[in-house]
């Protein structure tokens, strides 16, 4: 009974966690400390193997379809696996409490960050477009700047020393709280380096993957997973990932943002007063 539950909560994660590009791990944590009374930490080590299991499902998809940037998620990737590293060697020295209200003031963020982003639609938001290093890009003519390199059709990337920055924090915050940083890198990439949302999200989904093994090392070596725990939410993630990737083309991302602040705010609230008691 609990590991169909599990099974279920993590194939909703999974599939809002392709959509978005989070990896799951946002939902994945509150479901497992709320309502299934898992510690803190070993609800972060489970969110963490799940989000390699979103980004293994999602970032095929995404890929075949010329959708994510693979030169600037490669790119970026190379600091967040860093900060991942350096997150996982202080998890463990933090009190849960302050883990729950360093969670909880994430949620808030990503949801004022997913407001302010608009429900509006908009026109640069191509679904199958070429990505920088895929076969259609070869009659384009050669760029001449680092910039241009990581750009796609349509956009170009811009503030690179900031999605550096950034990368590295979204690191750090993916080991301390089990999240693949995809929370931080989507609205980093489409906010801040002009990547259209829907490149944002395919790419953040081929680097959270990378991201969370680099974290959960630490955990697996600690003992923070729980194998019972971990099994059956996987599962689920696997197959709601996996769904969610394919049908990432047809959904109108404006009511997807909407349902999805109502949700991170409710359970930015539950995680406050976990907290705080």
């Amino acid at each position: 009974m609990v590991a169909g539950l599990l099974m279920i909560g993590g194939a909703a994660a999974g599939v809002f966690g392709a959509l978005l590009g989070l990896g799951g791990g946002v939902l994945l944590v509150p479901m497992l400390t709320l309502g299934f009374g898992l510690p803190l930490r070993e609800a972060v080590g489970v969110s963490l193997i799940s989000v390699i299991v979103t980004s293994s499902a999602a970032a095929g998809v995404y890929l075949e379809r010329h959708v994510a940037n693979l030169r600037l998620g490669m790119t970026l990737e190379l600091f967040t696996a860093t900060g991942a590293l350096v997150g996982g060697s202080i998890a463990f020295l933090l009190d849960e409490q302050w883990l729950s209200l360093l969670f909880a003031g994430l949620l808030l963020y990503v949801a004022a960050t997913m407001a302010r982003s608009g429900f509006r639609p908009a026109p640069e938001e191509a679904t199958d477009t070429a990505a920088p290093g895929s076969d259609d890009e070869a009659e384009r003519d050669e760029p001449t700047s680092t910039l241009e390199r990581l750009s796609g059709p349509g956009y170009r990337v811009r503030r690179l020393g900031l999605g550096i920055v950034g990368a590295t924090v979204a690191g750090v915050v993916s080991a301390l709280l089990g999240i693949g940083g995809g929370i931080i890198k989507v609205p980093l990439m489409h906010l801040a380096m002009g990547v259209p949302f829907r490149v944002a999200t395919a790419t953040s989904n081929m680097m959270i993957g990378i991201t969370a093994a680099a974290s959960a090392v630490t955990y697996l070596i600690r003992g923070g997973i729980d194998p019972y725990v971990a099994g059956p939410t996987g599962i689920g993630v696997f197959l709601g990932a996996t769904a969610g990737s394919r049908l990432a083309h047809r959904v109108d991302l404006r009511y997807l943002r909407l349902l999805f602040v109502v949700v991170l705010v409710y359970l930015a609230i539950q995680m406050l007063s976990r907290g705080l008691a």
